[in-house]
């Protein structure tokens, strides 16, 4: 007989009553999608025991009497984390730990008792205080008072045993990440089938991996037969074809080396879609480090599977650009093709939230492209290589690690340290011989190192040597010596930093390539930011000293295509001022060593010495796990101790000291009067991401003394006067303008 207890309840527009949506449907259908989630990673009978029992404490008398009175059929009464909610989540997770006892009730109560409030800490060791799942367990009590009509039925006992033996590392603490994205994914679904059917259907409608192969095979063979026959056009083939045959090997981690101009974006594709196909993988996701380049790589993959069936997912995204059945995908990943960052990728591997593991249970199945993956941070690289190798072994993810200067993550030892990566890593492109012929084949510069590296270039005196070129880029290591160099170039001279906000960087970009074009006189003055995906064809690079592979990636903007036929002119110089203290630093310094160790040598970039560089950059940083995240997420006996919520605060790849300012650029002037007039409605505020400025808090506390910004909503921070920003610098963090023009 069924069931009368409530799970949720809607109106609708006439002021009536839809019809309830009844618990014990919402568990059952929760626990059938739960089910099928958590199969694809050999655990399915867990996914329904957790789908089962999450809105168990729903069957209380006094939930129900919540709902219905109190309440008066609240359509959001299952969002219990509002002032006012009853809880119930805990409940389920008390009763699991009564039926199945003290360990599996353990590893399922982590995930039912954060269905809405998020995965908690086993402890207040952390200062998680009432949130803590050991205090939330002991402090429950009205759990017997689920009423038997209900419960009865969800007492039949599944047999749950583990899918593998789990080994002493993170390997448990993934799993249940994993199962809890089932349960969130289900219950967000199934609650949206009644909620909102309009919005579940949906989410359908995306192509076959079959059916995408099928456009990239017809986009590539019409781009061949539109290109010249050049040499360079035969390697990129050779390369395309040879990722495709790699493609048809097993599955595991791979790495594509190929030189900046190769094709590696086209060739990675080809390789994914040819793996995905042949192992019946269900999605491809492109992870690219920076946001300032994921929507030129984007729109690459648009051009080649159609506008409506590639899902971006990234702070920059402007949703009004999106199809809703696109928004939709990005919730939870359910789409063939993702493009994504690195921030948004490894952040949500170590979440905590709901909302932001929701689509981990995606990843399942998964082809993972890391481009420019030397760009993984240094801080937090033992726990992301770990997870990376757990997801191949038990998940059935290949990843390629996609560059031209490969971070040697290989397990290996390092001095008298075994460094503990990734197993197995088979290059696509064949020998370290083969990998360095290519390299050869596509060399176009030529690299000038200093005669002597303890001696720096004045700024003078680099600004008199840039001066002497139409087209230049010279790329420096930090904001402020990006500001002094510009101050010295002639009037016209480009200026690019993060000081700019995202929308004027990606205007000035398109605007030095127009003129690269043409012909035209072209000199940039840029920080790093350049140097990942964007992609300039210059003459002439200047990069002041640092890492080798941002000396690599700065020749990639060096004579790109080609033309040049001696080769495009790149020159190392050591600044006046040496780069900020931490990794870049200890980069440069390693750098500085290897280079003196092989002065002489024709060809400094050449891909052996990266392996080196990176061993030993590896060697010399404080720590591959700065936050402890490991330690955070190991279980401890005898309670099963994981803190899942203080792991995923600490694990933020990019660092938080710093405060964001909204500036008047274009349409963000507009912006911000909405923004004055209305509030910081989400919609505008994801608008507005294009228009912020990241500021270290010297420089915020700086321009707030000055009275430069102001807070007109509560931690919302935005430029007073509008020559505050220069529209040829960005943010002016250094001076305060005459005549202000008040914003």
């Amino acid at each position: 007989m069924e069931s009368p207890f409530i799970a949720h309840v809607k109106q609708k527009e006439d002021g009536s009553w839809e019809r309830p949506h009844l618990l014990h449907d919402h568990l059952t259908r929760t626990a059938e999608r739960c089910r099928s989630f958590a199969a694809k990673f050999n655990s399915a009978e867990w996914g329904e025991v957790l789908g089962l029992f999450h809105d168990q404490g729903k069957g209380r008398p006094s939930w129900q009497s919540y709902l219905h009175v109190k309440s008066g059929y609240d359509p959001n009464a299952h969002l219990e984390q509002l002032p006012g909610r009853v809880i119930h989540a805990i409940h389920g997770a008390k009763t699991l730990e009564k039926l199945y006892g003290h360990a599996i009730g353990r590893i399922c109560g982590y995930s039912v008792a954060g269905h809405h409030a998020g995965l908690p800490d086993w402890s207040n060791a952390m200062g998680a205080g009432a949130s803590a799942l050991e205090y939330q367990l002991a402090h429950v009590d009205d759990i017997d008072q689920v009423h038997d009509a209900f419960l009865n039925p969800l007492k039949r006992k599944l047999d749950l045993k583990p899918p593998w033996t789990f080994d002493s590392g993170l390997d448990m603490s993934l799993w249940i990440r994993m199962l809890f994205s089932c349960l969130v994914d289900a219950d967000f679904l199934d609650t949206e089938s009644y909620m909102d059917p309009e919005r579940g259907a949906a989410r359908t409608g995306f192509c076959t991996i079959a059916e995408l192969k099928q456009r990239f095979e017809d986009y590539y063979s019409e781009l061949r037969a539109g290109a010249t026959e050049s040499p360079v056009n035969v390697l990129r083939n050779q390369i395309k074809d040879k990722c495709v045959h790699a493609g048809r090997t097993p599955q595991g981690f791979f790495s594509l080396s190929v030189p900046t101009g190769g094709g590696k974006t086209l060739s990675s594709l080809a390789f994914a879609l040819e793996h995905a196909q042949v192992h019946s993988l269900e999605r491809i996701i492109y992870v690219i480090p920076y946001t300032s380049i994921i929507e030129q790589n984007a729109d690459v993959f648009r051009k080649v599977l159609g506008d409506d069936q590639v899902v971006e997912h990234h702070s920059n995204l402007d949703e009004d650009g999106c199809s809703w059945r696109s928004r939709l995908a990005a919730e939870n990943w359910d789409a063939p093709m993702i493009v994504t960052t690195s921030v948004q990728f490894f952040e949500s591997l170590f979440a905590a939230k709901p909302s932001i593991c929701r689509k981990l249970h995606n990843i399942v199945g998964s082809v993972v492209i890391l481009d420019e993956a030397q760009l993984l941070p240094v801080d937090y690289l033992y726990p992301i290589l770990e997870t990376m190798q757990l997801l191949v072994d038990k998940y059935r993810v290949t990843f390629v690690i996609c560059t031209a200067t490969q971070p040697a993550l290989g397990e290996r030892r390092v001095g008298e340290e075994l460094f503990k990566g990734l197993r197995d890593i088979r290059e696509i492109m064949g020998s370290s011989d083969e990998v360095y012929g290519l390299h050869k084949k596509f060399a176009r510069t030529r690299v000038t190192l200093p005669d002597d590296f303890n001696k720096p270039l004045e700024w003078e005196e680099l600004a008199d040597e840039l001066k002497k070129y139409d087209q230049v880029l010279c790329i420096v290591s930090d904001r402020k010596s990006c500001r002094e160099l510009h101050s010295l170039m002639p009037e016209g001279t480009y200026h690019l930093s993060a000081l700019m906000c995202g929308q004027h960087r990606t205007e000035m970009i398109g605007e030095i390539k127009k003129d690269l074009r043409a012909g035209k006189r072209v000199r940039v003055v840029s920080t790093q930011l350049v140097e990942a995906g964007v992609d300039f064809d210059f003459p002439v690079v200047y990069r002041a000293l640092a890492g080798l592979d941002s000396l690599a990636q700065a020749a990639g903007r060096c004579n790109r295509e080609g033309k040049i036929e001696k080769g495009g002119k790149v020159v190392v110089f050591v600044p006046p001022k040496r780069p900020p203290s931490g990794l870049l630093r200890k980069a440069a310094d390693t750098t500085r060593n290897l280079l003196k160790s092989c002065r002489g040598e024709p060809d400094p970039l050449k891909p052996s010495n990266f392996t080196r560089f990176f061993e030993e950059l590896y060697w010399k940083a404080p720590s591959l796990d700065k936050k402890g995240i490991r330690d955070l997420l190991i279980p401890r006996p005898p309670d099963l101790t994981m803190y899942f919520r203080t792991a995923a605060s600490n694990f933020k790849l990019i660092d938080n000291d710093h405060h964001t300012i909204l500036v008047p650029f274009r349409e963000g002037k507009q912006l911000l009067e909405t923004l004055r007039d209305l509030g910081p409605e989400r919609r505008l505020m994801r608008k507005l991401q294009r228009y912020a400025v990241n500021v270290y808090p010297k420089d915020f506390l700086y321009l707030k003394h000055t009275g430069a910004i102001e807070e007109i909503h509560p931690g919302i921070w935005v430029v007073v006067f509008e020559n505050q920003y220069s529209d040829t610098r960005g943010l002016l963090v250094d001076e305060i303008p005459s005549d202000p023009i008040i914003v």
